[in-house]
């Protein structure tokens, strides 16, 4: 983790096309979520959630960062995807173990032709759980 609060996981060779396309996807978890009893324990739900993520993602580029709040309090456990240029997702009703999830969902937005994470191939946890879709701000017509 650097001093930022990122997690940039694997090697430091990122001269593969994959690589340098997970360099570029963001991946932000809330770590103030509580879990679905509402317990102000800690760690946090979100905090057990964002640890989960980093182990995932420890063989591969994606960077992951934490935040205090996403304002997703009704679908409790949040987090978001984002990519340079590229549309950003926010999802609620995750577990403390979706991290895999997340990962696999930023890899396949690393690898989109499109800007987009592809629906049909999304884990369940990210189609059910699809809070919102911002455009990027080059997209915006007025």
């Amino acid at each position: 983790m650097d001093q930022n609060g990122s997690f940039s996981a694997g090697t430091e060779d990122n001269s593969s096309a994959d690589g340098e396309a997970l360099a570029g996807v963001t991946v932000i978890v809330c770590a103030s979520c509580r879990d679905e009893t509402g317990s102000d324990a800690h760690p946090r739900a979100g905090e057990l959630l964002a640890d989960d993520t980093r182990r995932a993602a420890s063989d591969g580029n994606i960077r992951i960062h934490t935040v205090e709040c996403l304002g997703n309090c009704k679908r409790r456990l949040s987090a978001a995807i984002l990519r340079d240029g590229c549309w950003s997702y926010v999802f609620g009703d995750l577990t403390v173990t979706s991290g895999a999830d997340l990962v696999a969902g930023a890899k396949l937005f690393a690898t989109s032709t499109d800007g987009l994470i592809p629906w049909r191939d999304r884990p369940a946890s990210l189609k059910r759980g699809l809070v919102a879709r911002i455009p990027p701000l080059d997209l915006l017509k007025d």
